[in-house]
């Protein structure tokens, strides 16, 4: 079963980017990203209430509170996440957001040495800076004839922007942040627990969003704009919960995280089929080498 639950959370977390990409990207809805986390923080409350309530999950505002600054990493991570959907290639922005293991990698570095990593990790944290910086420097030097060229078939039509590339570069930092802390704060926590907490603290996040945004700011919510930001925070949830029982199986830990890590190059696809995305040579090549260098970090993450 854990083949199968591998493949689950594969679809759905690639499933919940191209979801997110088409409900964040009109450029004349600049509260998109706002509108975004009050939809997966909705979907992420219910979650937790059958946890709770059905599932027997144990939370207090201890656990809330001791988790909190994980959780606003993760949050926040995923808000800037959606922001910069706007604005840059789905094809891009997934292999970049996915590389903070490799930031968590260097982190460990910083804060305890060498410790457990082995060479080939080290290479493959290099291979994945290679290939986000590599990303970088294609998208600088591209000729804007050339992009204007190859997004003629494309669903939108992207302008060469700093803040294109800024926006994942910083999801990617928040989350290895949060990641970095997890992996501290869980030493104490129960793992339901804080993922209860977590996601009660996005509903929390969510329904702030909810009252700027429409309540303040009167931004309307049109049901044909909001539908695939709802899909992608359902795909979200349970691609999370798939990824949870795939893990429980221990004996196959080693094949599980590096099936499932693989998730941004199926975006990719999704990308390219249903958005009709369409990038350079250079481009596959430091994504290839980006999607490479994960998957290494995942098999011996595990």
């Amino acid at each position: 079963m854990w083949f199968c639950f591998s493949l689950i959370a594969l679809f759905c977390w690639s499933s919940s980017d191209l979801f997110s990409k088409i409900g964040c990207q009109d450029a004349d809805d600049k509260y998109s990203h706002l509108k975004m986390t009050m939809a997966v923080g909705l979907i992420m409350g219910l979650h937790a209430a059958y946890q709770i309530f059905i599932g027997g999950v144990t939370i207090s505002w201890q656990v809330i509170i001791a988790y909190l600054p994980v959780s606003l990493l993760y949050i926040s991570s995923m808000t800037v996440g959606y922001l910069g959907m706007r604005y840059i290639e789905l094809s891009i922005s997934s292999p970049i957001c996915n590389s903070s293991g490799a930031v968590v990698a260097v982190l460990c570095l910083l804060t305890g040495g060498l410790g457990g990593l082995v060479p080939i990790q080290l290479l493959a944290t290099a291979i994945v800076c290679v290939g986000v910086i590599g990303l970088g420097i294609v998208e600088a030097r591209e000729d804007d004839a050339l992009r204007q060229a190859r997004q003629q078939s494309s669903n939108h039509r992207y302008a060469k922007s700093p803040l294109a590339l800024a926006l994942p570069v910083l999801y990617c930092l928040l989350d290895a942040l949060g990641t970095f802390a997890d992996s501290r704060i869980l030493q104490t926590l129960n793992e339901d627990s804080a993922n209860c907490a977590y996601e009660l603290t996005f509903l929390l996040v969510g329904a702030i969003c909810f009252v700027y945004v429409v309540l303040i700011r009167r931004s309307p919510l049109i049901p044909r704009r909001e539908a695939p930001k709802y899909a992608a925070g359902v795909f979200e949830t349970a691609g999370q919960f798939a990824y949870i029982y795939a893990l429980a199986d221990g004996d196959h830990v080693a094949l599980t995280v590096p099936v499932i890590s693989a998730y941004c190059a199926l975006s990719m696809v999704w990308s390219r089929i249903f958005l009709k995305e369409k990038l350079s040579r250079r481009h596959y090549t430091m994504i290839a080498l980006v999607v490479i260098g994960i998957v290494i970090l995942s098999v011996y993450d595990a």
